[in-house]
């Protein structure tokens, strides 16, 4: 009996080892302290601008807090392109290390801030360094994870956003009535993460596939300095990862159509889910009832539901497929939001949190689809370049959507009808999720392919290059 016919026959979780165990922890903290940075963001952005505003402008709030939300998801966009990169070259556990440190200290500096406009840059800033980390995580757990349980360890990963919220949002229960400076004191907490970094250090393993297209990469460039003519996986190894992203023809395909999914889920989500906290806090208000507390539970109810869904779609995309669960949250998240935000906003606060949490495990169970079937679809000589190009490059068009949504809410007089004309980019993931290849169960591209005739991305390839 083989090793793998073994590890098929152990239930799932014991065919894992301790490196393996480690990885997933690693990146999923990275992950939770994104999450925490993010819904920290998205809990205290009202607060705070009714500290950095004059009162006369209070009535614009909902727009200045799309400014700010632009400006932290255009950095996201901008520092997840560069950290894919960067993750191509010295390595998935040094990027990360990097970024959680950017993101503790900006983060921290953040608290500082003493009008709209500087709480926009640093919140730039932090999403510079936010961007950098994902990508690198998504890259080393489907490296080390087996084929037979990757789907799950995408969805362990990315529930670490929703820890992260659940964090913040419990904190905001503790700290939001404290007085005017709450919102300061989230963001000096924010600086904590540095500290896992020490742990990461000392205890989590390089990726192996990254350290043997690492060689392979500096033998071709050597061959290159010497003079030799070079074709194929060589030649490809000798480009910038970034050209060469856009050169294989082999990866066109999963390129744009990841890129599709991705603007439709961002466009959709920061222009929709980010204002929940809000929203809830205002029909809170409206029957006489603490905005304070209610938009702390609004997004307490989130993260608990986002974290079971980000495991539900890794669980069952390991079960029926990555295409089928990606379309099914897709619709859920399209049909959802004007339930949410429409009808919604004329019920009981009961009903309303109810909505929420269903809200929750969709729209922040979705993201699970990128960290488990992006992987998937590149080869390992370009896999954190790839899939930090299709998971960040969107939110340069889709810093957008917290700017149309702020203004929507404003000319419109309310969240209902400004929140279900965004939510409409959900069905552009529909429409492109069934032309992605299906990759459950297929071993992790790792032959450095290269030109035509050659294994297309997501193909059934031997795992060995």
């Amino acid at each position: 009996m083989s090793t793998q016919e073994s590890a098929l026959r152990l239930p799932w979780y014991r065919s894992l080892d301790r490196a393996q165990w480690r990885v997933l922890i690693a990146s999923n903290l990275g992950w939770t302290f994104d999450g925490f940075e993010l819904f920290a963001l998205f809990l205290t952005v009202g607060f705070a601008l009714r500290q950095l505003l004059d009162a006369a402008e209070y009535a614009a709030i909902p727009q200045y807090a799309g400014y700010i939300l632009a400006a932290t998801v255009f950095g996201w966009a901008a520092g997840g392109v560069i950290g894919g990169i960067i993750a191509d070259y010295i390595g998935r556990k040094r990027t990360m290390m990097l970024a959680i440190l950017a993101y503790s200290l900006t983060t921290g500096l953040s608290a500082f801030a003493w009008d709209w406009g500087s709480f926009a840059v640093l919140r730039f800033l932090v999403g510079v360094a936010i961007g950098s980390e994902w990508a690198t995580g998504a890259s080393i757990v489907s490296e080390l994870w087996p084929d037979h349980a990757r789907g799950k360890g995408g969805g362990l990963l990315q529930c670490g956003a929703g820890i992260g919220g659940l964090l913040a949002s419990g904190v905001w229960l503790l700290i939001g009535s404290t007085g005017p400076n709450a919102w300061r004191w989230m963001y000096l907490i924010g600086v904590l993460p540095a500290l896992v970094v020490l742990w990461i250090r000392r205890n989590i393993p390089e990726s192996a596939r990254w350290e043997e297209a690492n060689e392979r990469r500096r033998e071709a460039r050597a061959q290159k300095e010497n003079g030799a003519v070079l074709e194929g996986v060589d030649a490809a190894l000798t480009r910038f990862t970034a050209v060469d992203l856009f050169t294989d023809r082999s990866v066109r395909r999963p390129l744009i159509l990841g890129f599709v999914m991705m603007l439709s889920l961002t466009f959709a989500y920061w222009g929709v889910g980010t204002f929940i906290p809000t929203f809830v806090g205002g029909v809170a208000s409206k029957a006489g009832l603490s905005a304070p507390y209610y938009s702390g539970l609004a997004g307490f109810l989130t993260s608990i539901c986002g974290i079971a869904g980000f495991v539900s779609l890794g669980f069952l995309a390991d079960r029926i497929g990555r295409k089928p669960t990606t379309m099914l949250w897709y619709l859920m998240c399209l049909v959802l939001t004007p339930l949410v935000y429409l009808w919604g906003q004329s019920q009981d606060i009961a009903v309303v949190l109810f909505l929420v949490g269903v809200f929750g495990f969709f729209t922040l169970g979705i993201w699970a689809w990128a960290p488990v079937w992006l992987p998937e679809l590149y080869p390992t000589r370009m896999r954190g370049t790839a899939v930090a190009f299709v998971f960040n490059a969107p939110r340069f068009i889709s810093c957008l959507g917290p700017l149309v949504a702020g203004t929507l809410i404003v000319a419109l007089g309310g969240y209902g009808w400004a929140a279900t004309y965004v939510g409409l980019f959900f069905a552009l993931g529909i429409v492109a999720a069934p032309f992605l290849p299906e990759t459950k169960g297929k071993p992790l591209p790792h032959a450095l392919w290269a030109g035509d005739g050659e294994p297309a991305a997501g193909s059934t390839a031997s795992a060995a290059d």
